[in-house]
């Protein structure tokens, strides 16, 4: 299949970006959400990119888009642009001496919550010419395509080529609301706080393989409430839905919960921190990388 150049003038890169999204998504809703926009500005997108190419780049199915065969045949190309793009950017941010500009955080939605509010409030308050773009995800944004300049991450960044430091290790605890125990009374050994209600998440298996590795297999039926958004895990537990675990930092500053000592002792979980190596260079960057390290590796236990 053979596209003539003239055709592709017309295309930016907000065009590409939003047919790579599609393609990759599958729908028209579920670009516009990874993306921020809103689906009538990517169905525009991609017409015109469509009308632009004088072909037709997707079908519709029952479950959203498919890509057509010019479509696939154009995918390589377009992961080539933004790879390329993403260079683009890296290079330029690594050569600004600039310590003003916006910096873009992406952290767990439990961080993002409890944690980081007040320590990125002090870093404006400390370098008002940064601005901060915070994204609350429980997903791995891609650092080299800058879905995010620096990341906190829960676990071991895997991703090649960027830069990681491992800043702490946050101390668990098992909790339960103080209206629960009231009601259901106040386990003393492992066997009292199994037959208790247990608060897990949906999908995610993360609770289960933790489980096991105390000890305690279980399958999805043993929890009564269940729910993979990490702030409504703790919403429910705070409510009086269930044990569950939490980061003691926050399980011990809460008024609703108490923990539950004495009786299962969890892993701590690592904390990381992650950026692309082209930016570390740049001195805005820089400065919030060793802010965050110096806030993150002094959190008290509570």
């Amino acid at each position: 299949m053979h596209f003539c150049m003239d055709t592709l003038a017309p295309l930016d890169w907000s065009l590409i970006r939003s047919f790579l999204a599609v393609a990759e998504t599958g729908s028209l809703s579920a670009a516009a959400r990874a993306l921020g926009q809103s689906q009538p500005s990517l169905g525009r997108h991609i017409r015109q990119v469509e009308t632009a190419l004088e072909v037709a780049l997707f079908t519709r199915q029952p479950r959203g888009l498919a890509l057509t065969e010019a479509g696939q045949a154009l995918l390589p190309a377009a992961q080539e642009m933004r790879a390329a793009a993403a260079r683009l950017a890296l290079t330029a941010a690594a050569k600004s001496d600039r310590l003003a500009g916006s910096v873009r955080i992406t952290a767990s939605r439990i961080m993002s919550h409890h944690i980081l509010p007040p320590i990125l409030s002090a870093l404006r308050q400390a370098e008002p010419g940064i601005q901060i773009d915070l994204v609350p995800s429980d997903t791995s944004e891609n650092l080299l395509f800058r879905e995010a300049d620096i990341a906190l991450r829960m676990y071991r960044p895997t991703q090649a080529d960027i830069i990681t430091r491992h800043l702490a290790d946050l101390p668990m605890a098992v909790y339960a609301a103080r209206s629960y125990l009231d009601r259901r009374g106040r386990p003393q050994n492992r066997a009292e706080l199994l037959a208790l209600d247990f608060v897990g998440y949906d999908r995610s298996d993360m609770i289960l393989r933790m489980m096991a590795g105390l000890g305690v297999p279980v399958t999805r039926d043993f929890f009564g409430l269940r729910c993979d958004d990490q702030l409504v895990y703790w919403n429910l537990v705070r409510a009086g839905g269930g044990i569950g675990g939490m980061q003691r930092n926050i399980g011990d500053a809460d008024p609703l919960v108490e923990p539950l000592d004495g009786i299962v002792t969890l892993p701590a979980l690592p904390l990381w921190l992650a950026a692309a190596p082209a930016l570390r260079s740049a001195p805005r960057l820089r400065r919030v990388w060793d802010f965050l390290t110096n806030a993150l590796e002094n959190l008290p236990a509570a």
